[in-house]
């Protein structure tokens, strides 16, 4: 059956039907009969706008980051399209499952450089660069399909954003729809027993195992767990992959901490992950087996060739995995005794991270272990790659290799939006927070309550350490000047406050929790606190040096 329904009507519908409840926007022009349809299913679906494209994508990204549901977030064409560019790129980047709804010029004017307002040179192909699948809807009636296609595309190999970009003139006009969807192939494959066996034997043959896990085993906690313990083997995790072993568990370290066992390592199993650090820098030989188990066919082979590789979901291939392990080996014997040691010997070598150290023991004494911290591009944010722990997947939301200056604070209010309920916590330099300032109105208006740790040095500190130690004192626009933090807050009708110790931070974060409106709590601190880079640099261990 189909109704007589505009193409924006088309479009809210198709989300709906996708279980979409929230859309990040920012209306304009070309997408006006999407808001339209949006006011008439306003009892359906709700819209979060925000003051900047840019913040729309971070703010979906931080949605799926925090719960795994896929977000949308939709910009006009052209200039709005690339605002938003530099989320869409860290969200290609962290595997999220995201929608990228972009409006578009009229068809008609499509190509013909005839200087439509924001028509750019090839939106499309821009789009398809940034995600793993991108689509015109050229009239109300594919909508259904298309973006029913879009959601599907999310699920099939690594997750992936997508793209749909609609033309005005499409979601004006009206159109007989129907929501008869076409049915689409299985969303993806899972390895043959036969594999499945042959790298159970591989494992079971390991005498000293070591496990990497990165974002693709996010929804494999369990099964991650109990291949871990089976074996006895530790569990590293790269910075998006915290929680995926509660941080409390003997068998739970971060990635450098490797550093120590990559020598004898005999099996390096990686689920989810690439393990480029040790496989990249710290070296391989041929005594080294790399067991590869990924959704992706082509990531097995991308650092090194694999021993063995299992192509499917982390949760389902570990579940037969570790019922053909136990079937040919007993289990292990308890290394906690061990592990413990091992992880002393990790405590001391990062015990120089202070005050950064201090700062986030007092920040995970007052954050909710289901709360959430969000990382960023500032000293704290580095450290905490290392030292946050963390016992829940999804309470820890990093940009991973993408490394984005500024994302932070947009991504959390992105978190908050998702779980009202979670206490929020965004760490953030004074350079990288001034990136998305403008989002306190978004903050305030939508009463989004993330609390902001503010740590202000009047620079870009990691750069001025850099010119400082690296390049003889040679200083080049690092020096920033900035606003009163706490007034600007209050003129947002924010809450803020400024601390000036480790215990008055902990009480303005105690004041915070629960409250309806965000809070700046401004940290100032000096220039000479540690850099993390002395872990970056660990010697290779294997291989020719």
């Amino acid at each position: 059956m189909s109704e007589l329904l505009t193409g924006g009507q088309a479009v809210v519908r198709s989300l709906i039907n996708e279980g979409v409840k929230t859309v990040y926007g920012l209306p304009g022009v070309q997408n006006d009969w999407l808001y339209n349809a949006l006011y008439d299913y306003r009892d359906e679906i709700r819209v979060i706008h925000s003051r900047h494209e840019q913040g729309t994508g971070y703010m979906a990204l931080g949605h799926y980051l925090a719960t795994g549901e896929k977000s949308v977030y939709n910009v006009v064409p052209g200039p709005g399209f690339l605002n938003s560019c530099g989320a869409l790129s860290t969200a290609w980047g962290l595997n999220a499952k995201l929608l990228c709804l972009v409006g578009q010029i009229p068809q008609k004017a499509q190509g013909k450089g005839w200087g439509v307002l924001h028509e750019i040179p090839d939106q499309m192909g821009i789009m398809k660069r940034l995600t793993k699948w991108a689509a015109s809807i050229k009239s109300p009636s594919e909508a259904p399909n298309l973006i029913h296609q879009a959601f599907h595309q999310m699920d099939v190999s690594r997750p992936r954003p997508v793209g749909i970009e609609v033309s005005m003139d499409v979601l004006q006009k009206s159109e007989e729809v129907s929501f008869d969807l076409a049915s689409l192939a299985q969303a993806n494959q899972h390895p043959s027993i036969e594999k499945i066996k042959k790298t159970a034997q591989i494992i079971a043959d390991a005498k000293n195992p070591l496990i990497f896990v990165s974002s693709g085993a996010m929804d494999a906690s369990a099964e991650v767990q109990a291949l871990a313990e089976y074996l006895q083997a530790p569990v590293f995790a790269y910075r998006t992959g915290k929680g995926i072993l509660a941080s409390n568990h003997f068998l739970s370290f971060p990635v450098p901490a490797a550093h120590h066992l990559w020598k004898d390592c005999d099996v390096c199993i990686a689920i989810g992950s690439h393990a480029r650090m040790p496989l990249m820098k710290w070296g391989h030989d041929a005594s080294l087996k790399f067991v590869s188990i990924n959704i992706e066919e082509e990531a097995h082979n991308r650092m090194i060739d694999a021993t063995a590789s299992l192509t499917g979901d982390a949760k389902s291939v570990l579940q037969d995995l570790q019922k053909e392990i136990i079937a040919i080996r007993p289990e292990a014997s308890s290394k906690q005794t061990e592990m413990q040691s091992f992880r002393n010997k990790w405590n001391e070598q990062t015990a120089y991270l202070e005050p950064q150290a201090s700062y986030l023991k007092a920040i995970r004494d007052e954050l909710p272990e289901d709360g959430i911290f969000v990382d960023e591009l500032t000293q704290v944010g580095f450290a905490s790659r290392m030292l946050w722990e963390t016992n829940l997947p999804r309470t820890y939301l990093s940009t991973g290799h993408m490394g984005t200056l500024g994302w932070g604070f947009q991504t959390a209010l992105g978190a908050k939006a998702a779980r009202p309920d979670a206490t929020v916590i965004s760490v953030a330099g004074d350079g990288g927070f001034m990136f998305g300032v403008q989002e306190l109105a978004t903050a305030v208006q939508h009463k989004l309550g993330v609390i902001v740790l503010l740590f202000n040095n009047q620079l870009f500190g990691n750069v001025r350490s850099m010119q400082e130690n690296l390049y003889d004192n040679r200083i080049i626009a690092t020096d920033l000047h900035n606003p009163d933090f706490v007034k600007m807050a209050h003129s947002f009708g924010a809450n803020a406050t400024r601390v000036h110790s480790i215990d008055d931070m902990k009480k303005a974060i105690r004041d915070a929790k629960g409250a309806s409106l965000p809070t700046i709590i401004e940290v100032p601190i000096g220039n000479d606190w540690p850099s993390t880079n002395k872990l970056k640099a660990l010697p290779k261990l294997r291989g020719k040096h």
